[in-house]
């Protein structure tokens, strides 16, 4: 099967969606199939066999506000980099808009190099424009960003910075649009079904779960990396609200009263003006360390450093990082959000979202008991390999684009008729 995948940014590194284009790929190419990703920058890392296709964007957001609103007339010479300038000087976010533009118009002068398009959450204008040409489109919703945009605005400290957040996740009403009108839609877990159902007005049997896969072969213990006894973990995509970043810091300012820990934060955005200053009140700067990325055998380092590994969101679609340090032997202590207790189990300790007494006595209990940390070792080793596989995952979707396909030839057998 000739497949091509696109993704709006991939990160490569701790974000969800860079992780699950690399993966993805390699394992549907290592089933025999031919993969083409097209991504806008920042691009992922991917691995050999699999073509990657980059479809630069303005990038606007690696720019300075000056450099942005001055920016060279001559890169905005397409009415794609026009709408992505013009909505993202408005406030809107609009880099899923212009991809789709510009995804469309590759697709269209290559329409017949591929069997089966799989959009990865773009959910653009564009993307129902590549199914118009008549092809077999599939999508993979991770989480209904809805749920980020109405923390963030909750978040904010003024009705100014509440109406620029409204403004900015404005593109969800697209998705939103765009996603009811595609027949073939993948999402990540069942907590994540049910959100996406409810907020995107749709039945539930149009999405299929199917769970990411661990890379156990990368992500796996070490006997030659001793664990440390002091040092916290928390691999997040970015600081925002609904990533629980502020929890774990009160919650260390509190655990080093009576133990002395350090917080790793491997994390982008984590130098905003909330957290920095939460750092300083909290007088915990000398105990945190904050890495914007790193690559990832690095990753793996951390992950087996790391005495506990913990997960403090307040919304998780999936959550590859508590998969990951399970698959690394990390003990974990996770919340309940959203598809977390799915990947969890009974592998790691749970405890309420935003709930810092909780998530101080369960990390506290972890690091006075070593026999327990132990335990939670083998579990969560055990527990990934059994349930979360890369392979399984490719099988699965491929199924997904084989339905995608039937669907697509019956529509066209059936537009003769309908003309009629």
């Amino acid at each position: 099967m000739r497949i091509c995948l696109l993704s709006y940014r991939s990160y490569r590194y701790s974000g969800g969606q860079g992780i699950y284009l690399r993966y993805l790929s390699k394992a549907l190419h290592d089933l025999g199939h031919g993969v083409d990703v097209v991504s806008g920058p920042p691009y992922p890392e991917l691995d050999e066999g699999v073509r990657l296709i980059k479809l630069p964007s303005l990038d606007l957001y690696a720019m300075s506000s000056i450099r942005r609103l001055f920016i060279d007339p001559r890169k905005l010479n397409t009415l794609a980099s026009l709408m992505e300038w013009a909505g993202t000087m408005s406030g809107y976010f609009s880099e899923p808009l212009a991809f789709g533009m510009r995804a469309y118009d590759l697709i269209r002068m290559c329409r017949n190099r591929y069997d089966v398009i799989h959009d990865n959450q773009t959910m653009s204008y564009g993307i129902l424009k590549i199914q118009e040409l008549g092809l077999p489109v599939v999508e993979t919703i991770h989480h209904p960003v809805t749920i980020d945009r109405d923390l963030a605005i909750e978040s904010a400290r003024s009705l100014k910075d509440k109406l620029g957040l409204r403004r900015w996740f404005s593109f969800i009403n697209m998705q939103i649009k765009v996603a009811r009108k595609l027949s073939q839609i993948i999402t990540v877990s069942e907590t994540a079904r049910q959100h996406i159902a409810e907020t995107y007005g749709l039945p539930e049997d149009r999405l299929r779960v199917i769970y990411n896969g661990i890379d156990t072969d990368i992500f796996r213990p070490s006997t030659k990396v001793q664990r440390l006894d002091n040092r916290l973990l928390v691999v997040i995509s970015r600081d925002t609200p609904v990533k629980g970043l502020r929890y774990i810091l009160e919650a260390l300012a509190v655990l080093n009263q009576q133990h002395r820990l350090d917080l790793v934060v491997v994390a982008k955005g984590t130098d905003n003006k909330t957290t920095q200053r939460l750092i300083d009140t909290l007088a915990i700067r000398d105990y945190v360390k904050i890495i914007d990325e790193i690559d990832t055998p690095e990753l793996v380092n951390q992950y087996r450093l790391a005495t506990i590994v913990v997960i403090p969101s307040v919304y998780e679609g999936f959550g590859l990082p508590a998969a990951e340090a399970m698959a690394c032997g990390a003990p974990v202590v996770s919340t309940t959000a959203g598809a977390l207790p799915e990947v969890v189990g009974d592998a790691g300790l749970m405890v309420p979202p935003a709930d810092i007494k909780a998530l101080v006595e369960a990390i506290s209990m972890l690091i006075i008991n070593p026999s327990k940390r132990l335990q939670l070792t083998s579990a969560g080793r055990r527990r990934i390999l059994r349930n979360f596989n890369w392979r399984n995952t490719a099988k699965q979707t491929l199924d997904v684009y084989n339905q995608a396909i039937g669907y697509q030839k019956a529509l066209e057998m059936l537009k003769p008729a309908i003309q009629y």
